[in-house]
């Protein structure tokens, strides 16, 4: 995999986990499991996606996955720095409300 289609997760303060590379349908099966897995503790409240390179349809269901995944568990998680490409395909898709 090409150092700039791949995924990584990363921890920056405490509460947030960073999220670099691609989310694509190379990437979003891995992407939800490393995020599950990092979330399920719940003491993380915030994905930062600044470092998130591309996303497509299957990054953007990641993501709205994650989103779901916590909100069940009764953890609440906020996105910060959201890239403008993954906002675009979330208004196309009409989803954008869900990242807010």
């Amino acid at each position: 995999m090409a150092a700039d289609s791949a995924f990584t997760l990363g921890r920056a303060t405490p509460g947030t986990l960073v999220v670099s590379g691609a989310l694509s349908f190379a990437t979003a099966a891995t992407a939800l499991q490393m995020l599950d897995d990092a979330l399920r503790p719940g003491d993380r409240s915030q994905l930062d996606l600044a470092g998130v390179r591309s996303c497509d349809s299957a990054g953007l269901a990641c993501v709205l996955a994650v989103l779901a995944e916590a909100s069940r568990r009764g953890h609440a998680v906020s996105l910060l720095h959201v890239p403008s490409g993954l906002r675009t395909l979330a208004q196309v898709s009409g989803v954008d409300a869900l990242l807010a």
